[in-house]
């Protein structure tokens, strides 16, 4: 039997999300338990193993019948102050230990064996129709055969069709005393807020690294394997948050090994790396972000045919990219450690916008006929927004030469020629009334600085010119729509406030105004 279903959590206390544990003690050891509830959550967390879990401990033959102990003769009556203290009720409090079911008496065996007719589980996906629950409806009438409590477990209960929903509506508000119903679902937000209301919701979070591993010790435990922390805390980051998928890599670690020799050999995280091309791919990580920032298609495309040839999952290789450009937009942000790349090419638009794009590409990997083809597509599209660029640029170039050379013929003052003609692109465009000895000396300075950050800024930046400069503001005039884009994006934003910082010493707030025809 495979890992996940062989170690399945039969107690409360087996669960290894520490929320959901303290949340089902605080609800079981109470005399009165709710009618319904609603497990929510992503895969592989364990919604069914809790739903049974609670089905066992309303049912425990054991455990329902130490709590009907009686209080001891001795204590009734036995005067006013004892009196005083002693409960209405006949019946002891456990504390949360004794909430948990025997797992030894006829119930508890037949639930985990999943024999029991008086604890039912039904498919969402497959009984969605309001026939179905119509059905379900006349049967929660009848009593259980032998169980204390019959218990409906409804799984992808947001499968079910509209109708259905109005239909288990009234049965699920007030329902028979003997009926339970438990709700699992990992898409809450479709299911309607008039079912929700009826629930007591349980929220299902992704497991946190320490409880991945707690699943993991105790199944290497049980299995009597030896394996890395190390080894461990990789396969906990390859299981996204996931129980399941984590006890199945952590399988297929041991049929690597040898299912006979695991017990002699160690899972360790060369092994685990060599499994997944773990270590290449933090490498072609750090190429491909590379690749980008120099807007490099052929060099990126190259990178990822080799990938796909060593048969490197994808998926884990788009996370890891998202996760590192994550790092370094937070860095930028001045929040954070540097991931382990050097990268000063990409502004905070532009991680922003590969971020978007890689989320996206993420998202479309279960429907692409090549895996790879998402992020080949991600690549294309990152280097044809360069290609783009450089067109609108030109033509706008060539549009400005054209104004300026028109401009030049029509005037007779010599000093136009000298201040306007595109011949001059060194010489910059003062306002006037400004200091112009200054400010020529600045504005020349401030272009030839951005070339060697940028030098489409910087040939933006020559079409430009200065309207006003109080040293504190720079405001920057434009003829031409693109120009004023191009200069307000974050990257070029960000290059032109840093250069300007660097020449003053002090910060400066950059503006860029469309000149009005």
């Amino acid at each position: 039997m495979v890992f996940y279903r062989k170690y399945r959590p039969q107690k409360i206390e087996e669960l290894d999300s520490k929320s959901v544990r303290d949340k089902l003690y605080s609800v079981l050891e109470n005399k009165s338990v709710s009618h319904a509830f609603l497990f929510t959550g992503p895969k592989g967390l364990g919604k069914t193993s809790a739903a049974r879990i609670v089905a066992k401990v309303l049912n425990c033959e054991r455990k329902n019948n130490e709590s009907r102990i009686p209080t001891p003769p001795r204590l009734r009556g036995a005067g006013k102050n004892q009196g005083k203290k002693r409960h209405d009720s006949s019946f002891i409090i456990h504390d949360s230990k004794n909430v948990e079911p025997c797992n030894k008496c006829n119930q508890c065996v037949s639930i985990t064996s999943g024999t029991n007719l008086d604890i039912l589980e039904i498919d969402g996906a497959s009984n969605r129709g309001i026939d179905e629950i119509r059905d379900l409806r006349e049967k929660v009438k009848l009593s259980p055969m032998r169980a204390r409590k019959k218990v409906y477990i409804i799984d992808e209960v947001h499968m079910l069709t509209t109708e259905a929903f109005n239909a288990l509506l009234k049965t699920l508000e007030e329902p028979p005393s003997h009926v339970v119903f438990i709700l699992c679902t990992t898409e809450p937000h479709k299911v309607p807020a008039t079912i929700k209301s009826r629930c007591l919701q349980i929220q299902f979070k992704k497991a946190a690294e320490e409880e991945l591993i707690r699943s993991f010790e105790r199944i290497a435990k049980a299995e009597k394997l030896k394996a890395d922390t190390k080894a461990l805390n990789l396969i906990a980051s390859l299981s996204d948050g996931s129980f399941r998928d984590g006890a199945k890599i952590l399988e297929e670690m041991v049929y690597s090994v040898g299912f006979g020799q695991a017990k002699d050999k160690k899972i360790t995280t060369e092994l685990i790396e060599n499994k997944y091309h773990i270590s290449s791919i933090k490498y072609h990580v750090s190429g491909l972000i590379t690749a980008m920032a120099t807007k490099d298609t052929k060099k990126g495309l190259e990178l990822i045919a080799k990938l796909a040839k060593q048969g490197v999952d994808m998926k884990y290789f788009i996370e890891e990219l998202i996760n590192d450009l994550h790092k370094f937009l937070l860095i930028k942000m001045g929040i954070g450690e540097n991931p382990g790349f050097k990268n000063s090419e990409l502004g905070v638009g532009e991680i922003k916008t590969l971020i978007e794009l890689l989320s996206k590409a993420n998202s479309e990997l279960k429907y692409a006929v090549l895996p790879q083809i998402p992020l080949e597509l991600v690549i294309v599209e990152w280097g044809l927004e360069k290609t783009q660029n450089q067109v609108r640029l030109g033509q706008n170039t060539q549009i400005a030469r054209e104004s300026d050379s028109q401009k030049v013929r029509e005037s007779d003052d010599p000093k136009v020629r000298l201040s306007d003609s595109p011949s001059f692109p060194s010489v910059p465009k003062i306002a006037k009334g400004s200091r112009d000895d200054e400010i020529n000396s600045f504005w020349k300075e401030l272009i030839d600085k951005v070339r060697a950050y940028n030098h489409s800024i910087a040939g933006v930046l020559r079409g430009c010119s200065i309207k006003s400069y109080d040293g504190k503001t720079l405001l920057l005039e434009t003829n031409f729509k693109f120009h004023k884009d191009k200069l307000s994006e974050p990257r070029a934003y960000e290059t032109l406030e840093k250069v300007a910082r660097e020449i003053t010493k002090k910060n400066i707030n950059v503006e860029v105004l469309l000149k009005e025809k």
